[in-house]
């Protein structure tokens, strides 16, 4: 009877092992650490990235370097402001704050910080370059401000980066990023770096850039002056607290940014990167986009690299670690993206700034090390850095899409039911176990 018996159980947990890891099936988890899971214990960073596992990565945890900052802290999840013992910021923003009313009296916030743009009167002669009204990313030379990184100089070079981390069950695409020795840009969100340290910490320890995205990924320009510093000042210092950089680089949620917020970004020496082209990932099962049309964007941007778009500059291109749909989506078109393209790098790498942040020694190879590193295993010819990068090389009034148009695209073409995340190797081990058992069952009898 016991042999019986053990059988069928060693089985059910080589079963329950495969599950368990098939990672390729996250749902869209709340991230915020007060959801309804139960907690679990507080882990180094090595540790919490061993499991693929969403319904384990995703369990709230207690971290004591978090709990020794967050009051200092806005309040996760609200529009920041300074907090009433940050003499260093408040003293920052007197100054940032004075030259907004002598540069830019006029340029006031504009709609809400939850609808953004909605319903706002406002000139047409777009004063104050915003991009959520026309998609302006440079500033009239009056203003000393530069204009917004919209492509790379790199010819035929994917920038990868993703937006809205850290993703508390990004372990898989993490994962394949890395066995696929593909580096990124990660645009992190401050208030969900507070409830999922770990998982940010993974996205330093692997090597990837790090970048401001906001503190509650709010319209920006609706903001007030110090709501908008605050929101930028509080999130690179979330960066500073828990991954120990501090980083010179942001992405206003949206796009949304107009002169006003770019001289704040500037005081605070963050350089200010768009997109040109956008999967619209983040809007699949609303507003008419399903997966085919995220689909035909993805595959529309292919195809540029083959047509000669991307002869003189590389795309910068809209992803997120959003939800599952997000990251495994990427997965899917990454082979096709590395065929058709010579590079796929972060943007510290394709725009050569080696060392991105202002206090540390971390360094990124220039695009011409990436090249030389990578001619030793290709034949494959390189860019030559002849592009512009700034903002007045997207046309006015073009798409900035993987399609024209952001409707729903004709095809049958649907997110398949596994996506590619990656399955964790290690299944031999077990099937090992199981006949080492059934050896000694067979003694046994």
């Amino acid at each position: 009877m016991f042999k019986t018996a053990l059988l069928p159980l060693i089985i059910a947990l080589i079963g329950g092992s495969r599950q368990a890891q098939a990672c390729g099936r996250h749902p869209r988890w709340d991230r915020r650490g007060e959801s309804k899971l139960s907690s679990r214990q507080a882990t180094d960073e090595s540790s919490a990235a061993n499991s693929t596992d969403p319904s384990y990565e995703c369990l709230w945890y207690s971290y004591q370097p978090v709990l020794d900052i967050k009051g200092n802290y806005p309040a996760q999840y609200t529009i920041a402001i300074i907090q009433a013992n940050d003499t260093e910021a408040q003293s920052v923003f007197a100054t940032i704050n004075a030259t907004l009313n002598s540069k830019l009296p006029n340029d006031v916030p504009h709609g809400s910080p939850t609808t953004g743009p909605v319903g706002v009167s406002y000139s047409p002669t777009d004063p104050d370059c915003w991009w959520s009204y026309n998609l302006c990313t440079t500033p009239d030379s009056s203003t000393g401000l530069p204009a917004d990184i919209t492509i790379l100089p790199e010819p035929m070079t994917w920038g990868l980066a993703f937006d809205d981390g850290p993703n508390c069950s990004h372990n898989a695409l993490y994962d394949y990023l890395q066995e696929q020795e593909l580096t990124a840009t990660l645009f992190y969100i401050g208030s969900y770096m507070f409830d999922w340290p770990l998982q940010a910490l993974r996205g330093i320890t692997d090597g990837h850039e790090i970048c401001v995205h906001t503190w509650s990924h709010k319209y920006m320009t609706a903001l007030s002056n110090e709501e908008a510093f605050a929101e930028l000042w509080y999130s690179r210092k979330a960066i500073k607290d828990l991954l120990g950089v501090t980083t010179q680089c942001w992405r206003p949620p949206y796009g949304d940014v107009d002169n006003r917020i770019r001289t704040i970004a500037q005081a605070l020496n963050l350089t200010t990167i768009i997109w040109y082209y956008d999967t619209f990932d983040w809007e699949e099962g609303t507003n008419g986009v399903t997966s085919a049309t995220v689909d035909s964007n993805y595959q529309g941007i292919i195809d540029r690299a083959s047509n000669g778009t991307f002869a003189t500059h590389g795309p910068i291109v809209l992803n997120h670690e959003l939800n599952n749909f997000t990251m495994s989506e990427f997965i899917k078109y990454a082979p096709a993206i590395k065929s058709a393209l010579r590079a796929v790098v972060p943007f510290a790498t394709a725009l050569n700034i080696p060392q991105p942040y202002a206090d540390s020694d971390i360094t990124f190879p220039t695009f011409a090390d990436r090249n030389s590193k990578s001619s030793t295993t290709t034949n494959g010819t390189t860019g030559s850095g002849s592009g512009a990068v700034d903002g007045s090389a997207s046309p006015s009034g073009s798409s900035v899409s993987g399609q024209a148009s952001t409707a729903a695209q004709s095809g049958t073409k649907a997110k398949s039911a596994a996506s590619p995340l990656r399955d964790r190797a290690g299944y031999g081990v077990l099937e090992m176990l199981l006949v080492i058992t059934l050896l000694i069952i067979g003694t046994w009898g």
